[in-house]
């Protein structure tokens, strides 16, 4: 299982964020995901922690914290759904616009 940290300030690291969760016990992974153009962070991240009551712990406690000058947004991360990249549907390659014709 994973959980989801949201608004997060964009000068947290993981580090920081590590320290945070592991008041409630081991953090075994946190990922931080940044903007592919700009590389700054995007305000959001998962951590992994050691056991399920561990992270329902910390979900508990943290979700709706004030850090950092923000307040988190902590829950169960969802499984990543194939298929939702935003962008439009890519089967249909450059013939996926229609054109007026008078």
């Amino acid at each position: 299982m994973s959980i989801y940290v949201g608004n997060l300030s964009y000068k947290v690291t993981q580090e920081d964020l590590s320290a945070v969760f592991a008041e409630y016990g081991e953090v075994k992974r946190v990922q931080l995901p940044t903007d592919r153009e700009t590389g700054r962070p995007r305000g959001f991240g998962f951590v992994e922690m050691a056991t399920d009551e561990q992270e329902a712990a910390a979900i508990e406690a943290l979700d709706g914290a004030e850090w950092m000058g923000r307040d988190m947004k902590v829950n169960k991360a969802k499984p990543r759904e194939e298929g939702s990249r935003s962008g439009g549907d890519r089967r249909k390659g450059n013939n996926s616009f229609s054109r007026n014709r008078y």
